[in-house]
């Protein structure tokens, strides 16, 4: 194992480290000024309206402008996902009012957004008569940083990862003991990692909604529900303790997620996705408990005092180096689902299939791990999620039927019982996959609501329009759904399929989908605690775990959960040491 000393020095102030910038994104260049010709910027004043395309269809900005400089950017109608743009707008807004043009850096984690704002931006300028920059996926500030090392930051908790699991250590460290200095560091300049796209907050008891909804369900009945997950019964045990508490926990910062369905499953309302509210709530909540949050800054590797983790050594995006030396670590930066490399070692086979995951999923302290003698559990063990929409990667449902399609109207598979990773490769094999559903779909499913509300889907009043709009032969497409339902009726087709129900009501539906990584199970071994593990099982000292970092056999509530108990232990661990 390595071992660093390193003595604690003067603490940074949060000014200092808070960095902006972050790298442009690659991709096809995209004409978005006007060709109006330029006038003197001294003679331009006033509020111009601007548009481009942005990660979904088109998203306008008003620019206002004085004297040719820009003084004010509002963002107006866009498509774009929600949870990322509204973090991401303020900060795109700050950089060229600041900068005085779109030529700035992107956004991490909200690149396509960053380029339509930019793209817009730019067109706004075109069209107040300044001489307008043409904006690429690449463009950025251009602004070479040197290499600089900064003074150590001191603190008393430093949590790696601003996603669930992040926040939630950080805000249960402060609600604890508000006395102490916490800091988060998140590599992407956005916070929420994951949690703020997700529908569903699932594995959730004891809740508000439970009660209402006449559900009687236990902390032994999760016990006993959940003992063969993998984790340790001692892990179950605390993991059930704290779900039952979590609900009311969030309600206090304003979530309350009042529509269960599934059991554990727990949504704002029928049509209102859980995540983005919950990360809302408890990004909002750090910041109001004083938590010091310092994004665009990663975690590098771990710092040691002797057999003791004390803290860690970080990068901003300004290319400053600097170490956060802390009395406890909390390390919660996610899963491996966008490294390919790391796939094809651990996991072989998932590497070929695409994530739905946020860009910072990529296993940064695996090798770390590795390399200071953790334990790492279950590695190989991945969960694909059956669908995304391939355009936009956005997860999705099938309703009460579907069927699947290829460039040629035609079946491949057999649409019920493949899953996982065969299900990814057949997907992979064809052309394109289409998913066709009709309006059944739609009563009971509110991702279905919300994306064919969104104009996401292709609509169509017979199957023969929905074929012309998806490209395929008609008369391939009508066959595929008669013997889909001909299967609903008893009759078996070539793949074995057995529907749940038929596509033949109302309006059709048709999507280009895909199946995506959606969580690396596998990670670093804690106990009961959160505390990580060597692979002797011995503790390392003063470092806790939580979320897709670390081997958890759930998924967003678990992440919450373990974040909980991480700051928690951490910060009663702090006072038990003062006394």
């Amino acid at each position: 194992m390595r071992k660093m000393s390193k003595v604690l020095a003067l603490t940074l102030s949060a000014s200092m480290l808070l960095s902006l910038a972050a790298c442009g994104g690659s991709g096809a260049s995209s004409s978005t000024a006007s060709s109006a010709a330029s006038a003197p910027a001294e003679a331009v004043s006033g509020s111009f309206e601007g548009t481009a395309t942005s990660y979904d269809r088109e998203l306008t900005v008003t620019v206002t402008f004085d004297a040719g400089k820009i003084t004010d950017i509002e963002l107006g109608e866009n498509h774009d996902t929600s949870a990322v743009i509204s973090r991401a707008f303020p900060v795109l807004e700050e950089r060229i009012v600041a900068a005085g043009t779109p030529v700035v850096d992107s956004v991490t984690g909200a690149t396509f957004s960053s380029f339509g704002v930019k793209a817009a931006v730019a067109d706004a300028m075109a069209k107040a008569g300044l001489e307008a920059p043409k904006i690429t996926f690449a463009t950025n500030s251009g602004v070479e940083y040197p290499a600089t090392t900064l003074e150590d930051a001191e603190c008393d908790i430093v949590v790696i990862g601003g996603g669930p699991a992040g926040l939630a250590a950080a805000v249960v460290a402060k609600q604890t003991n508000p006395d102490l200095n916490v800091i988060v560091v998140e590599k992407l300049d956005i916070l929420g990692g994951n949690g703020k796209l997700d529908m569903n907050f699932y594995d959730l008891f004891g809740s508000k909604a439970q009660e209402e909804a006449g559900i009687e369900y236990t902390v032994e009945d999760f016990i006993n529900d959940y003992a063969n997950n993998g984790d340790t019964p001692e892990r179950v045990k605390v993991w059930a303790e704290e779900e039952f508490t979590t609900d009311a926990w969030l309600r206090e910062m304003g979530t309350e997620l009042n529509y269960t369905y599934g059991m554990g499953n727990h949504m704002v309302d029928a049509d209102t996705y859980a995540g983005e509210t919950i990360m809302d709530n408890m990004e909002k909540t750090a910041y109001e408990l004083g938590v010091d949050i310092r994004t665009g800054t990663a975690g590098i590797d771990f710092v040691w005092d002797g057999d003791r983790v004390a803290g860690v050594s970080v990068q901003t995006n300004h290319n400053e180096s600097y170490n956060i030396l802390a009395k406890k670590t909390i390390v919660a930066t996610g899963g491996f689902c966008s490294n390919p490399e790391l796939l094809a070692e651990y996991a072989p086979g998932y590497e070929v299939m695409t994530t739905s995951n946020m860009m910072g999923t990529t296993g940064d302290f695996v090798k770390v791990f590795e390399e200071d003698g953790m334990m790492l559990q279950n590695m190989d063990t991945v969960r694909a999620f059956p669908y995304i929409l391939k355009t936009r990667r956005d997860l999705t449902s099938s309703g009460q039927a579907f069927v699947l399609v290829n460039g040629s109207g035609e079946r491949f598979l057999n649409e019920v019982s493949t899953a996982g990773l065969e299900l990814g490769t057949k997907i992979l094999a064809e052309d394109t996959a289409w998913m066709v559903i009709d309006s059944k779909g739609l009563e009971t499913d509110g991702r279905l609501r919300k994306q064919t509300k969104a104009g996401y889907w292709l609509e169509a009043d017979s199957i023969e329009a929905l074929a012309e709009q998806m490209g395929v032969p008609a008369e391939a497409l009508q066959a595929s759904i008669d013997t889909y339902n001909a299967a609903f009726n008893g009759t078996a087709d070539e793949f074995g399929t057995t529907p749940k129900n038929t596509i033949d009501t109302g309006k059709f539906y048709a999507v280009q989908v895909q199946t995506a990584n959606h969580m690396t199970k596998g990670g670093l071994a804690c106990n009961e605690y959160a505390q990580a593990l060597y692979e002797d099982g011995s503790v390392v000292t003063d470092l806790y775990g939580a979320g897709e970092v670390t081997y958890q056999s759930g998924g967003y509530s678990q992440s919450v959960c373990f974040g909980k108990i991480a700051g928690r232990n951490a910060a009663n661990a702090i006072a038990e040491a003062a006394e």
